[in-house]
C-alpha cells in the first residue's frame, strides 16, 4: 500500500499570516493588499515627468508604497 500525502505546504505557509484572523479581517487584508498592488502598478506605468508632477522619482514608488 502506497501513502500519499495531502498536504500542500505551499499553500499552508502562503496562509500562515492569516491564521485566527476572522473572515471579515481575512478580507480587509486582502482589499488593502490589492489596493496596494493597483496603486504601485499605476503608479509604475506613470512616466518620469508625471512622477515629477506628483513630487515622486521612480525610485519613491516602493518605498511609499511598501
Amino acid at each position: 500500500m502506497t501513502f500519499y500525502e495531502q498536504s500542500r505546504p505551499h499553500v499552508e505557509r502562503a496562509l500562515d499570516g492569516f491564521q485566527g484572523l476572522s473572515l471579515g479581517a481575512f478580507f480587509a487584508t486582502l482589499k488593502t493588499w490589492n489596493d496596494t498592488r493597483i496603486t504601485r502598478r499605476e503608479l509604475h506605468k506613470l512616466t518620469d515627468r508625471e512622477l515629477a508632477d506628483v513630487g515622486l522619482v521612480r525610485s519613491d514608488i516602493d518605498r511609499i508604497i511598501g
